[in-house]
């Protein structure tokens, strides 16, 4: 990719932007993986990031837009494009019952906003290692709940239209890990969610058992992208890699969790292809022993 345009755009928008060139892509995921970003470009502000996106499509420069990166694995060779980083769109305002969340806001701070503020709801979100945007973007949920349970609007930045939309909850269209901004060139940009007011000291106490849980169920000592696959109806995927054997299962730096068998871990020095290989060993011997397509959660990139 050419980068001075880009360059020259984000210096003559100093103040609105942080941005940084060949950054690797390990210092900007959860699973430490990954080769050089052209460019890593952080908005501070929601009219510098719909301003960036609409000069990034109207020069037809290929980029993604990433929160935490903790679904993601990019490629050994890269990424020759622009990451734009919104974890600098973080304000949190309460209202009543509502609370309005930047999208780079990181969900599990936002749960604790919420336990300061007496709110319950988000509980089941402490853990979760993402951001509100991917949250929204991928209906994230966890131990019985889900954002389709709070959420009530996105705010999102249109790029077909050049547009900021506010899309409501059902024409977000949540599904399992799934919502419009999956098939559609929309970028969150808040969120409204409405919680219900509770006891500050139960909420916590919540919060404390379910990361409790995670960390005697996850293997949080390993970077990772977290559960690898989707759940295939009627099935327990982790459960179906166990039982085929594949629990510990190594493909260079890169392991099928002994701790949990919907992880896959890098143990040190996993490479991106070290993973895809792991993930198509997984994915084949799923469809040879039970006749069914498991699909991926994890992003390639």
């Amino acid at each position: 990719m050419k980068t001075n345009g880009i360059i020259d755009f984000l210096a003559r928008n100093e103040g609105e932007y942080e941005y940084v060139q060949n950054v690797s892509a390990a210092e900007l995921t959860s699973f430490r993986i990954g080769g050089a970003v052209s460019v890593t470009a952080y908005p501070k502000t929601e009219g510098a990031l719909c301003a960036l996106l609409r000069y990034l499509k109207t020069e037809e420069i290929k980029h993604s837009v990433l929160g935490n990166g903790s679904n993601v694995l990019v490629s050994d060779d890269g990424y020759d494009g622009v990451l734009v980083i919104t974890t600098k769109l973080a304000d949190v305002t309460f209202d009543g019952n509502f609370v309005t969340v930047g999208a780079g806001k990181s969900i599990t701070a936002t749960a604790s906003a919420a336990q300061r503020e007496g709110l319950s709801g988000l509980e089941f979100a402490y853990g979760i290692p993402g951001t509100i945007g991917g949250a929204v973007a991928m209906n994230a949920g966890a131990y019985g709940g889900e954002i389709r349970d709070v959420i009530v609007s996105a705010e999102c930045y249109d790029a077909e239209t050049d547009s900021v939309v506010t899309l409501t909850k059902d024409e977000l269209a949540l599904g399992y890990r799934d919502s419009v901004i999956k098939h559609r060139p929309l970028t969150v940009i808040s969120a409204r969610l409405e919680l219900i007011p509770g006891d500050r000291a139960e909420i916590q106490s919540k919060m404390t058992d379910l990361m409790g849980r995670r960390r005697d169920k996850q293997p949080l000592e390993y970077p990772s992208a977290g559960s690898v696959f989707k759940r295939y109806p009627g099935y327990f995927t982790a459960q179906l890699i166990d039982e085929a054997g594949l629990k510990g299962c190594r493909i260079g730096g890169a392991e099928v969790s002994v701790k949990h068998a919907g992880f896959i871990v890098n143990v040190g020095g996993a490479t991106a292809e070290d993973v895809k290989a792991l993930v198509e060993l997984i994915t084949s011997k799923i469809e040879e022993l039970h006749g069914i397509k498991i699909e991926r959660e994890l992003i390639y990139m």
